[in-house]
């Protein structure tokens, strides 16, 4: 089994890329933005939206990385906000769990 969250914390990305995205965390809202980043109709649940979300921001670094045309800097703020966002969802949830 693998560590969702661990996998979300072991991304090393350019400090201006995580510091703009920490700005929008706290506006972050699944229901709204889940959807509309990952495609879809519906939101998967914050493990598998986290996964999803990992493979999607590997795409945008992919293409940071070689310059490439279609890359997006705001496309790829919004899914590391999203990861974040869901990050901080899945740690709420465990720590309810725990107490």
């Amino acid at each position: 089994m693998f560590d969702v969250l661990g996998m979300a914390a072991a991304l090393e990305r350019p400090s201006m890329l995580v510091q703009t995205a920490r700005f929008g965390v706290d506006d972050y809202r699944r229901d709204f933005h889940l959807p509309r980043i990952l495609k879809t109709a519906g939101t998967p649940r914050t493990g598998e939206a986290i996964i999803k979300l990992l493979e999607l921001e590997a795409d945008y670094e992919d293409l940071r990385r070689t310059d490439h045309a279609e890359y997006s800097a705001a496309r790829h703020i919004d899914v590391l906000i999203a990861i974040m966002g869901e990050a901080n969802l899945l740690k709420a949830h465990k720590n309810r769990q725990t107490d």
